[in-house]
């Protein structure tokens, strides 16, 4: 009798957490949307989203996120073409040909690296990186966006090769028995079968990284250079939409046309961040069916 009590008040505990993880993201959603919905009033949203020109101190001032945009898409883009292909064969590796040592060794360093902080990993970046790539690509700066590509690569592959792995070991054996019965070799039933039974779970694992990469901020801002204009190569300098939020909402003044334009990026990231989480779940869902 005792224990029945108990388990049902850790279930009640479980539910209510989860139902106050749910009314959080929608209470903050609620506040994202109100100061957004009140620059978009004023300002206009197709103004917003298509101008080219964010100088929010000038007069007039102009909110234009495009190039704030593309600043995201380029190094978000950079950052899985790095992360992707290295994070999938890092897990096929550790999951199916890794001896058993040298897989502990590797999921622990896995580990290790999702928990480096992105301040860190900036630092580290503006340090080592930035001159590296000034020097060997001869660019009057190496705070571009290939650098913050491949310190958010750095940052995503953790989650790419941990789900990945996840999902490539829950493939039967005996799509790999009946594989190897039928005289396939192994790099063969790997590639054709196992690759194959876990791609849902390995497009989630890529869904997840890139809303990683979407959402770093520190990172980004120290070493991507912060120009807030359209990129013509991922060899210049570009400003994300985080970075934007993070260096100017210290220097905005509470109410101004500026300070709810920064909310309305912050909408604007919710949402795309939002929509990748919901591929990624979906995804996920059919890996586990």
């Amino acid at each position: 009798m005792k224990r029945k009590i108990i388990d049902g008040i850790i279930e009640k505990i479980i539910f209510i957490c989860g139902i106050l993880s749910v009314v959080f993201v929608v209470l903050i959603f609620g506040f994202l949307l109100k100061e957004g919905f009140a620059f978009f009033k004023d300002f206009g949203i197709i103004k917003f989203v298509a101008g080219k020109f964010w100088y929010p101190t000038s007069d007039p001032a102009q909110f234009g996120i495009l190039s704030l945009i593309v600043g995201s898409v380029f190094v978000t883009v950079g950052a899985c073409a790095i992360a992707v292909p290295i994070g999938v064969m890092a897990a096929l590796y550790i999951s199916e040909i890794a001896p058993k040592g040298v897989r502990d060794v590797l999921k622990s360093f896995v580990e290790l690296m999702a928990a480096v902080p992105s301040v860190v990993i900036g630092f580290v970046g503006m340090v080592t990186l930035v001159p590296l790539v000034r020097s060997i690509f001869d660019i009057p700066t190496g705070l571009t966006a290939f650098s913050g590509s491949i310190m958010l690569a750095f940052m995503a592959m953790p989650t790419i090769v941990t789900i990945s792995e996840d999902a490539i070991r829950s493939v039967p054996w005996s799509y790999k028995e009946g594989a190897l019965a039928l005289g396939a070799t192994k790099w063969q039933t790997l590639r054709r079968i196992v690759l194959k039974a876990a791609m849902p779970g390995i497009i989630a694992a890529i869904m997840l990284g890139i809303g990683r990469v979407v959402g770093e901020t520190m990172a980004v801002m120290m070493i991507t250079g912060n120009a807030a204009h359209i990129p013509h190569s991922i060899f210049e300098p570009v400003r994300t939409m985080t970075a934007t939020i993070a260096a100017e909402m210290g220097e905005t003044v509470r109410g101004g046309m500026h300070y709810r334009a920064l909310f309305a990026i912050g909408l604007v990231l919710f949402i795309i961040t939002f929509i990748v989480n919901f591929v990624a779940d979906l995804f996920l869902g059919k890996s586990k069916k």
